[in-house]
């Protein structure tokens, strides 16, 4: 087991893992146990009832969160003509076509997020092995590969966060930052599991939100009630 810490220790005293903590309760706590100096994560991990190594039930999608993630992401577009223009002035970091896709064979991945206008997939295929690993390749189902590039630009700005479903069957989100504070959090926790919820494959029997985890950076890991978490979200 990895050593930890005084301040760890003592954010995580008296947790039990085999409680499920209070919603609310749970966020606060959190967000007042952080003791670093920088403006930690704090992330969401779902494990659901699902089987990912059938395709119908390998949940995958994205969603711009009410408050945003308060990273700041990389962008780059594969594009042509005046698709590059749009990028750009939607804040784009990088946009272009071919000359792209060169300096990414030669090693250079400065980037978080791509997207790609449809006319370009041809060539960004040639980059699949570069990008594909690292979770970098432009997805029709994420929204990344369109003509309307301005508009997803904004989004992944915005806040946009991509989701996909592990060999475990647990989904991981980066859902803001401590510094949201608890009510922000507690909107866009709230947001992303509906989605989740919205995604539920027809295809899966029994309990579908098992268990719901909540962490910070350098902080210790809390389950809450899925069953509180659904009804808060069916009464907003």
């Amino acid at each position: 087991m990895p050593k930890r810490g005084k301040n760890y220790k003592k954010s995580a005293e008296g947790i039990d893992a085999n409680i499920l903590y209070p919603f609310a309760e749970t966020v606060e706590r959190l967000v007042n146990s952080k003791y670093t100096k920088f403006d930690e994560s704090f992330d969401v991990a779902v494990r659901l009832g699902v089987d990912p190594r059938h395709a119908d039930q390998n949940v995958r999608s994205s969603l711009l969160l009410p408050h945003g993630t308060g990273k700041t992401e990389r962008v780059l577009v594969f594009a042509k003509g005046e698709k590059v223009q749009e990028a750009l002035d939607a804040g784009a970091d990088h946009a272009g076509g071919d000359d792209y896709v060169a300096k990414i064979q030669s090693g250079w991945l400065e980037f978080d997020k791509t997207i790609a206008t449809p006319d370009m997939m041809g060539a960004v295929g040639k980059i699949g092995r570069l990008l594909g690993p690292r979770g970098l390749m432009p997805n029709a189902k994420l929204g990344t590969v369109t003509f309307d590039v301005g508009r997803v630009v904004g989004e992944i700005k915005s806040g946009k966060v991509d989701f996909k479903v592990d060999k475990a069957g647990v989904v991981h989100a980066m859902v803001g930052k401590v510094s949201f504070g608890p009510e922000k959090l507690q909107e866009n926790i709230l947001a992303f599991i509906d989605r989740l919820i919205q995604l539920k494959p027809s295809s899966s029997k029994g309990v579908y939100l098992k268990t719901i985890s909540l962490t910070t950076t350098m902080g210790p890991g809390l389950k809450i009630d899925p069953s509180e978490v659904r009804a808060l979200i069916k009464g907003s």
